[in-house]
C-alpha cells in the first residue's frame, strides 16, 4: 500500500465521519469502514514514524503535537500533610491518587474491570479489531464515543490526557476523530510490545478516573467504600468497574439508581463470563451498593489546624528541593505523592483552637490569634486564629493567616506594644547594665531631641511618653513588672536605641527604618504571633533564637527521603542574660503580676510581658516556659483587614471601652486557656538561676489606680 494511498485512505475517513446525518448514514458508514480497515492494516505494518507522517496532512497542530510515543511518566499522586505525631493533617492534589501494585489490588476487581471492559484482554494484544471497528463505525455514523477499545488503548488515551501539557493538547486527546483512535492504536501497539500484560492492567487501575475526585483504584476504594483494594468484594468491585466508562452519569453519590443498574450489569457479565456464578449475580444484584464514603478534602480548609496547615504550605513553596520556582514547586506539592512531616502538635492545636474560639468569635471586629513554638528548636507547635478559613465573609472566613508574617499570610502584622520593652531589657543586660539601674520615672515626661539616635548616628524627634500603670522610682525588676514607660524609655537611652532594635532583629524581627524611633522600646513595629512567639522562645532556650520550622522532612512516592529539615539557631543571649530575662518576667506571672492577677498563673515555671498598643488596636500577651512559647493576639480589624482600635468593639458578646482594653486582660486569659489545657504535658522544668539577685525594690512614689489592663488602658502618651 503506497503513501499516498495511505494518506488518501485516512483524509477520506476524516473528510467523511461528520457527514452520517440522513437516512444514507448506514451506506456512509459502509463506505467509511472500507476505508478504514485500510487504515488499520496499515498501522498496524507501517512504521510510526511514517504513518504519523501520513495523518499529520490531515488532523491538528495539536494532534501532532502529542508525542509519538508513550512514556511512563509517574502519574500524579496525593500529598499527605502529617503531624509530629504521624496524624493525619490534610491533603494536596490535583488528582487525589495513590498508586499501588497489582498484587495489591483484589483480583476479583480485576477480573470485574476486565469483564465490563476487555474481556479479551489476555488474549488479544493491542488491538481487539472487533471491538475497534464497531467503535469506529458507531463514532462515525453517530458522533458518539462508543466501547470497544482495548484496555491498552483506553490506558493510551487517559497517558495523552495525563500527560498533556497545554489545553489544546488535552483537548486533542480526548477530540472525537478517526485520526485520533488511529494515532492511539499505533501508540498502543508499540506500548504492548515493550511491556506486559499486568504492567499495563496495573498502570490502567492506577490512572484511570472513578469520579468524585477519585483517581485510581486506591483513592477509589477508599473513598467509596473506605477498604483498600485488596479487600474489595464481588459487589463493591462490580460498582467500581461500572464507574469508569462514564464516572459523572453513574457516579453513585448523585445516581444511585444508574450507579446500582450499571454494578449490576457488569455482576451480569461476570456471570457470564464464569467469573461468579449465576446465584451469586442473582444474590448481589438484589442487595444495595452499600457505600461507605471517606473525604479527601484537597487542602487546608476545614482541617484540625487550618492556618497551620495553610503555613507549611505556603512554606514548603519557598523550597528548592521541590523545585526552581514557586510553579514547580506547587507541581511537586499537588501532583508528588509527597508525605510532608510537620512539626505541628495536634494536642496543643487543638487547645489554640479551643482557647481563641472560646475568646473571639469569627464575626466580632476583632482578630484573636496563637502562635506556640518550641523553645531550643524553632518547632511550630500550632497556629490559630479567630477568623476560620474560607471566602465567605459574612460567616467571618478569610484566607488571610493573621498568625504569621506577611510573607506567609499576606497579614501586615500589629504593633506589638509593651512586648518589645523585653528587647530593650535584652539590650541592656547586653550592655553590662545592672538589674539594679534604677531611675526616677515619672508620670509624664518628654524626651527632647537628640536623646536617641538612630544606626545611622541621625538624632531621633522629641517624645513624650507617659505611664498607664505606676511611677516612681523604678529599676529592671519593677519597671518591667509594673510596664513602666518612662522607666523605659530612659533604659532604652542607656542601652543605646540602636542596640535595642539589633537586640530585636536579632530574634527575627524585622524592624522597618521608620520604626527606629524613641518610642520603639513600646513595639510600634508591626509583627505576627509566631515572630513573637519565637523571639521569646529565645530567652526561654537559654538565649539560643530559632527561626520558625514548620517540616521535619519531606518524603517522595517511593518512600525516599527528599529532605530532612534541622533547627536553624543560633545564641543571640548568653545563657546569664537569658536566665536574668527569664527571672525579670517571671513576675508578671507570680502573685501580684498583672498576668497572675488576670488567672494567667500555671503549675510549672513561666514568664510573660503583657502588651497594649497605640490607641489600643492591640493587646498581646507573650509568655513561656522552659520547653514552649506562646504568644496571643487580639486586634482590632475593620471589614476590609486594616488595623483599628479594640475600643467599642465587643468580643463574644463583651462590649470594649477604652478602660477595658489591655494585655492582661483581654490576651492573657486566652494565652492561658490554651496554656493551661497543655501544661501537663510541659516538662515542668525551673528557669535557670539568674547572676544577679533581684534586687531591693525601690520607693514607688506614685501608684496610680489601676483599670484592670496592661494593667490598664493607654493614657495616649503610649503603649503600655
Amino acid at each position: 500500500m503506497s503513501w499516498d494511498e495511505i494518506r488518501s485512505s485516512l483524509r477520506q475517513a476524516a473528510r467523511r465521519e461528520k457527514q452520517h446525518d440522513g437516512p444514507l448514514s448506514i451506506i456512509g458508514t459502509m463506505a467509511l469502514l472500507s476505508a478504514v480497515v485500510g487504515v488499520l492494516l496499515a498501522a498496524v505494518v507501517i512504521p510510526g514514524t511514517a504513518l504519523f507522517a501520513a495523518t499529520a496532512n490531515n488532523v491538528s497542530n495539536a494532534i501532532v503535537d502529542l508525542p509519538l510515543r508513550l512514556d511512563d511518566q509517574p502519574n500524579a499522586q496525593t500529598t499527605r500533610l502529617l503531624a509530629s505525631n504521624g496524624d493525619l493533617i490534610a491533603y494536596f492534589y490535583e488528582e487525589n491518587r495513590q498508586d499501588i501494585p497489582l498484587d495489591k489490588i483484589s483480583p476479583v476487581m480485576q477480573d470485574a474491570l476486565l469483564s465490563i471492559e476487555d474481556a479479551r484482554f489476555y488474549q488479544h494484544g493491542a488491538l481487539d479489531l472487533k471491538g475497534t471497528l464497531r467503535a469506529l463505525v458507531n463514532n462515525a455514523s453517530e458522533g458518539q464515543t462508543q466501547g470497544g477499545s482495548s484496555i491498552t488503548q483506553q490506558l493510551v488515551k487517559l497517558t495523552l490526557v495525563s500527560q498533556a501539557t497545554t489545553k489544546e493538547q488535552r483537548l486533542a486527546a480526548i477530540k472525537k476523530s478517526t485520526s485520533r483512535k488511529i494515532r492511539e492504536l499505533k501508540l498502543a501497539i508499540s506500548y504492548e510490545e515493550q511491556h506486559t500484560k499486568k504492567e499495563i492492567l496495573e498502570r490502567y487501575l492506577n490512572l484511570a478516573y472513578f469520579g468524585d475526585s477519585a483517581y485510581g483504584i486506591s483513592a477509589a476504594s477508599y473513598h467509596y467504600f473506605s477498604v483498600s483494594p485488596a479487600k474489595l468484594n464481588v459487589r463493591q468491585a462490580a460498582t467500581l468497574a461500572g464507574l469508569v466508562k462514564n464516572p459523572v452519569e453513574f457516579d453513585p453519590g448523585v445516581y444511585p439508581e444508574k450507579a446500582l443498574a450499571r454494578r449490576n450489569t457488569v455482576l451480569a457479565v461476570m456471570a457470564r463470563l464464569g467469573k461468579i456464578t449465576e446465584a451469586d449475580a442473582t444474590k448481589y444484584q438484589a442487595e444495595p451498593l452499600g457505600l461507605k464514603i471517606t473525604e479527601y478534602p484537597n487542602g487546608c480548609v476545614s482541617t484540625v489546624a487550618e492556618f497551620s496547615c495553610d503555613y507549611v504550605r505556603r512554606y514548603l513553596l519557598t523550597q528548592d528541593a521541590l523545585g526552581a520556582d514557586t510553579e514547580e514547586r506547587q507541581r511537586a506539592l499537588e501532583r508528588g505523592g509527597l508525605t510532608i512531616k510537620s512539626t505541628i502538635d495536634v494536642d496543643k492545636q487543638k487547645a489554640t483552637n479551643k482557647a481563641v474560639t472560646a475568646t473571639v468569635k469569627a464575626k466580632d471586629g476583632a482578630i484573636g490569634a496563637l502562635a506556640m513554638i518550641e523553645p531550643g528548636t524553632g518547632a511550630v507547635r500550632a497556629l490559630t486564629q479567630s477568623r476560620p478559613m474560607g471566602r465567605d465573609k459574612k460567616k467571618g472566613q478569610s484566607f488571610i493567616n493573621f498568625t504569621v508574617p506577611t510573607a506567609y499570610g499576606d497579614s501586615g502584622g500589629f504593633p506589638a506594644g509593651s512586648t518589645f520593652k523585653m528587647f530593650t531589657v535584652a539590650a541592656a543586660l547586653k550592655q553590662g547594665i545592672s538589674v539594679g539601674q534604677s531611675f526616677n520615672s515619672p508620670s509624664k515626661m518628654t524626651v527632647p531631641s537628640g536623646t536617641y539616635f538612630d544606626c545611622e548616628g541621625r538624632g531621633t524627634s522629641p517624645w513624650p511618653v507617659s505611664n498607664s500603670t505606676s511611677s516612681g522610682v523604678m529599676n529592671m525588676y519593677t519597671g518591667t513588672r509594673l510596664s513602666v514607660n518612662t522607666y523605659f524609655a530612659q533604659l532604652e537611652k542607656k542601652a543605646g536605641l540602636c542596640n535595642t532594635v539589633r537586640a530585636a532583629e536579632s530574634m527575627g524581627i524585622t524592624v522597618p527604618e521608620q520604626d527606629i524611633v524613641g518610642p520603639f522600646t513600646l513595639g510600634v513595629t508591626s509583627v505576627s504571633p509566631l515572630d513573637m512567639a519565637a523571639a521569646y522562645a529565645t530567652a526561654a532556650s537559654g538565649g539560643m533564637y530559632c527561626e520558625p520550622l514548620p517540616v521535619t522532612e519531606i518524603v517522595d512516592a517511593s518512600g525516599k527521603t527528599v529532605k530532612k529539615f534541622k533547627p536553624s539557631c543560633k545564641r543571640v543571649l548568653t545563657e546569664d542574660q537569658a536566665a536574668q530575662i527569664n527571672d525579670i518576667l517571671r513576675g508578671v506571672q507570680e502573685p501580684g503580676g498583672f498576668g497572675f492577677s488576670n488567672g494567667t498563673g500555671l503549675r510549672v515555671a513561666s514568664a510573660a510581658k503583657t502588651g497594649t498598643t497605640q490607641d489600643n488596636k492591640a493587646v498581646w500577651y507573650a509568655g513561656y516556659t522552659p520547653d514552649l512559647a506562646t504568644a496571643a493576639m487580639i486586634a482590632g480589624v475593620s471589614s476590609n483587614g486594616n488595623p483599628k482600635s479594640l475600643a467599642g468593639v465587643t468580643i463574644n458578646g463583651r462590649f470594649l471601652n477604652f478602660g477595658s482594653v489591655g494585655g492582661s486582660s483581654l490576651a492573657g486569659p486566652m494565652w492561658a486557656k490554651a496554656m493551661q489545657a497543655i501544661q501537663g504535658s510541659l516538662d515542668g522544668e525551673n528557669f535557670q538561676r539568674p547572676p544577679q539577685g533581684k534586687p531591693a525594690p525601690p520607693k514607688v512614689e506614685k501608684k496610680e489606680k489601676k483599670p484592670s489592663s496592661d494593667q490598664g488602658a493607654n493614657d495616649g502618651g503610649g503603649p503600655a
